[in-house]
């Protein structure tokens, strides 16, 4: 029976990959890998376990939320990773964003605020065996300086401006993926060059506001 449940993910896995990453532009193989590779499923509630493929956010508690399969591929995509980058990841949140990096073969560090969701994402990571993720419940909108600079930051929850914190810790040709603004938010991709910050603004999305710090820095 373990095994059928096994062959039934991994196909819908492969639908998921058929059906809603490829069509819409994903291309990179090793993000497209991980995505095959990956039990989703184990990082939702188990009564959401039916629906973990479907091309749609997804309720993980404490007001948070799994990001859409697409998505999740897109932004990974976007920071155009090698393996053995070091990445920040602000918001672990189920701990399935940085499963993808981790299975690209970067050195991630990855922050939750929600120390219920983030006791919850480790027992998962370490479940399945990943050793090249460090993990810490602490505010994500000061970063975490002591392992800095990191060649991408990966963004999960929306702040009302680009936290300067984040910014600094980027290495020179770095990238960072974030959402930012309150109702109406923009995916915003940003590269560190000599001559400063160059910014390009993606697509309109729909992610969780950061909290703590973000919002006493607001304007």
């Amino acid at each position: 029976m373990i095994e059928n449940n096994k062959d039934i993910y991994s196909e819908l896995r492969r639908d998921m990959v058929e059906n809603q990453l490829v069509p819409r532009g994903i291309t990179d193989s090793r993000v497209i890998d991980a995505m095959l590779k990956i039990p989703r499923h184990k990082f939702l509630p188990e009564h959401l376990g039916d629906y973990a493929y479907s091309n749609a956010p997804l309720p993980i508690g404490m007001g948070q939320t799994i990001s859409q399969p697409y998505i999740v591929a897109y932004m990974t995509e976007l920071l155009n990773l090698d393996t053995g980058d070091k990445v920040l990841e602000i918001g672990t949140g189920s701990g399935y964003q940085a499963a993808i990096l981790a299975e690209i073969g970067c050195d991630v560090y990855t922050i939750e605020i929600v120390e219920i969701l983030a006791f919850r994402a480790k027992k998962v990571l370490q479940s399945l065996g990943y050793k090249n993720i460090c993990l810490k419940v602490d505010d994500g909108y000061m970063g975490w300086e002591e392992n800095a600079p990191y060649d991408a930051i990966l963004v999960t929850a929306a702040p009302p401006e680009i936290p300067e914190p984040l910014t600094n810790q980027l290495k020179e040709g770095g990238k960072m993926v974030i959402p930012v603004g309150d109702y109406f938010q923009e995916l915003i991709l940003l590269k560190r060059t000599r001559e400063g910050l160059k910014e390009k603004r993606v697509t309109p999305v729909r992610f969780v506001p950061m909290t703590g710090e973000a919002q006493k820095h607001h304007k």
